[in-house]
């Protein structure tokens, strides 16, 4: 499930950005500050950002050159009201993959994520597998010995972490960092929540359960 940074000072049109992406299965964190938006640019791993042109702090084309100087390699759309082929060609000069000119629809914006994610720049799309689960990123589907589950999109974004690092350990800000939201979901007991769920639904009755609990440190895949 790939993870999305939106940078919009526009708190209505973020809301109905961000809903209308997490609906399509995208895990999607959200500032309004330009200066923050970049911040976390550089010190968390997105596969895709989407950035205001006009922003508090710091404008979209300084965060998007900034963060291509310092070797960001995450697709960037970039949103603007400014239609002029002069200010799109600035903004793809400061590094911007794609542009979208306000209003614009929540199926086109979708239709670009989707596009620039399949480029496999920074979201790798290969089916993964293990113990008997397969797991399509791409499609959004999971199976257990030839039998489809039905995940949540944070159990679904959990599995495929953990089935991209198997064997891995990770503490519980580090799962915040790859896989939850900076929201009011963040938080051990939600990890906890998720994770007891998640075996629930992939762990067979009579055996050891396929996420392993390190105590006092975190969590892994078996091998």
């Amino acid at each position: 499930m790939a993870k999305l940074l939106l940078v919009e000072d526009d708190k209505h049109l973020a809301q109905m950005i961000i809903e209308w992406l997490r609906n399509q299965h995208y895990v999607v964190e959200v500032t309004h500050d330009g200066l923050d938006g970049y911040e976390r640019l550089i010190c968390s791993e997105y596969d895709l950002a989407i950035l205001d042109w006009n922003l508090p702090g710091m404008e979209g084309p300084q965060i998007c050159r900034k963060y291509r100087d310092n070797k960001g390699a995450a697709p960037i759309i970039m949103l603007t009201g400014r239609a002029a082929m002069d200010e799109k060609l600035a903004g793809f000069d400061s590094g911007a993959d794609d542009y979208l000119t306000k209003p614009f629809s929540m199926i086109e914006l979708g239709a670009r994520v989707k596009a620039l994610l399949r480029r496999g720049r920074h979201l790798e799309e290969d089916i993964l597998q293990a113990h008997g689960i397969v797991l399509d990123p791409t499609k959004f589907s999971v199976s257990k010995n030839g039998v489809e589950l039905s995940l949540l999109p944070k159990e679904f974004a959990l599995l495929e972490f953990l089935m991209r690092n198997p064997g891995a350990l990770f503490t519980n800000d580090a799962l915040f960092r790859h896989v939850w939201r900076s929201d009011s979901d963040s938080s051990e007991t939600a990890i906890r929540t998720c994770v007891k769920r998640l075996r629930q639904k992939i762990d067979d009755a009579d055996g050891p359960s396929l996420i392993e609990t390190i105590p006092r440190v975190g969590y892994r895949l078996r091998r």
